[in-house]
Formats: C-alpha cells, sequence, structure tokens
C-alpha cells in the first residue's frame, strides 16, 4: 500500500506521528509536505496530497490541518478527489463504505494521536461496498 500525506504547520506535529506509524505498519509513505510547524498555507498540502493520489494511483492520501476543514475543501478541489474528514473511528469507515474517499481529512487541533492512529486504521481496513452506493459515487464525479 502507498499513501500520500501532507499537512500545513498546524498539522505538522500529527503528520510526523502518522508517518512513522505507517511506516511501522510497513505502509509506504510519500511525505507531500510541510517539513516544519513554520506558517504556510493548507491549499498547497490538500492539493499536493490529492495530485499525488491521482496522478501517481496511490491507494490513499491523509491530509492534515488544524481543524481539517481547510485542507479537505482544498483536496476535493482535485478532479477524482474524496476527501472526508473524520474525527472519529465510524465516520472514517462510513466514508470508504459509502462514498468510496480516498483521501482521509483529520483535524490536528481536534483530536489527539490515538484516535487518529484509531481513524487511520478504520479508514484503511475499510472496503468500499459498491451496490447501491456507486450510482451516487458517480454523481460525485460528474463535473
Amino acid at each position: 500500500m502507498k499513501i500520500a500525506i501532507g499537512s500545513d504547520h498546524a498539522g505538522f506535529y500529527l503528520k510526523e506521528d502518522i508517518k512513522k506509524y505507517l511506516e511501522e505498519k510497513g505502509i509506504e509513505v510519500i511525505d507531500k509536505g510541510t517539513d516544519s510547524d513554520n506558517r504556510v498555507d493548507y491549499p498547497d498540502f490538500g492539493h499536493a496530497v490529492g495530485h499525488e493520489v491521482i496522478d501517481k494511483n496511490l491507494d490513499f492520501g491523509i491530509a492534515i490541518c488544524g481543524s481539517g476543514i481547510g485542507i479537505s475543501i482544498a483536496a476535493n478541489k482535485v478532479k477524482g478527489i474524496r476527501a472526508a474528514l473524520c474525527s472519529e473511528p465510524y465516520s472514517a469507515k462510513l466514508a470508504r463504505r459509502h462514498n468510496d474517499a480516498n483521501v482521509l481529512a483529520m483535524g490536528a487541533r481536534l483530536i489527539g494521536l490515538d484516535m487518529a492512529k484509531e481513524i487511520v486504521d478504520a479508514f484503511l481496513n475499510e472496503e468500499f461496498e459498491g451496490g447501491r452506493h456507486i450510482n451516487r459515487v458517480s454523481k460525485i464525479e460528474e463535473d
């Protein structure tokens, strides 16, 4: 499995911890930045994660900012990205099951590391159900 990960300054430390957590599980992680807690603009990193997933055909992306809201909006501007902002594991499961989400967004100022790990695991271990959801996801993809 290959995952792109990126964050702004507010999400930097959580990004680094999640990157390490994933690598310890044997998952290849492509870090799209930022590389410090110096102030940067979250759209740059939301777009970078989205493009990495779409252009390189990676399995998933993870995008982190302070609230998760801004970076999820930015990632969703990339055609083909379905980024879901999740603050607990059940919504991460549903994002994969029902929406075929390919980017997980999280808010570093809203959740701790243990919760973030649970959310990541829930997201990565769930499959898209297909069925009645296929038509809905297709409508999301329409221009």
